[in-house]
């Protein structure tokens, strides 16, 4: 697999080289410097698929990269969330454990049976990213929205299960 640079692959790229500095701010309980760098990756993960989809610059490697960019932000999402909205957290625990329990056997519905971890960019998990950045961005600087959380998290369970059922179907790995 060849590396293609490219500007999608640059915006995944900074997605993965930002994630030490991301999590220093959670550590260091800078919640301001979390919340501009943490919306700055979900900009910049909608730039990256819209710019390679538009202008027809899809990779395999861009997918992978889009991927792995994506794992992380997810990281550093939760990890700051549990960090500076602990009382939010608490209180809504139930559904980020599923949420996380279905993403974490995603992966390893994959791993058992394809060996390896894929990605599909499904229309449902683009929807629920999203949501997800709208939901987390309104958290940080406006606080929660009850229902728009609650959209979020069904979205998010949906997409999912839909990628667990995909991936069962498949007969071979794709991404």
């Amino acid at each position: 697999m060849k590396f293609k640079l490219n500007i999608p692959n640059l915006l995944s790229l900074y997605r993965i080289l930002i994630f030490p500095v991301v999590i220093y701010f959670i550590y260091t309980g800078n919640e301001n410097a979390f919340a501009i760098l943490i919306s700055v990756n979900f900009i910049t993960d909608f730039l990256d698929g819209f710019i390679a989809r538009k202008f027809n610059m899809r990779t395999e490697a861009g997918a992978k990269l889009d991927s792995i960019a994506d794992i992380g932000t997810y990281i550093l999402a939760f990890y700051g969330l549990f960090q500076f909205r602990m009382d939010f957290a608490r209180e809504h625990m139930t559904g980020l454990i599923t949420f996380i329990s279905l993403y974490i056997i995603s992966f390893l519905v994959t791993m058992i049976k394809f060996g390896k971890i894929c990605g599909l960019h499904l229309y449902s998990f683009k929807l629920t990213g999203y949501l997800q950045a709208i939901f987390l961005i309104s958290l940080f600087y406006y606080g929660n929205i009850e229902w728009f959380y609650f959209l979020m998290l069904i979205t998010g369970c949906w997409a999912n299960i839909e990628e667990i059922i995909v991936f069962l179907l498949l007969k071979e790995p794709k991404t």
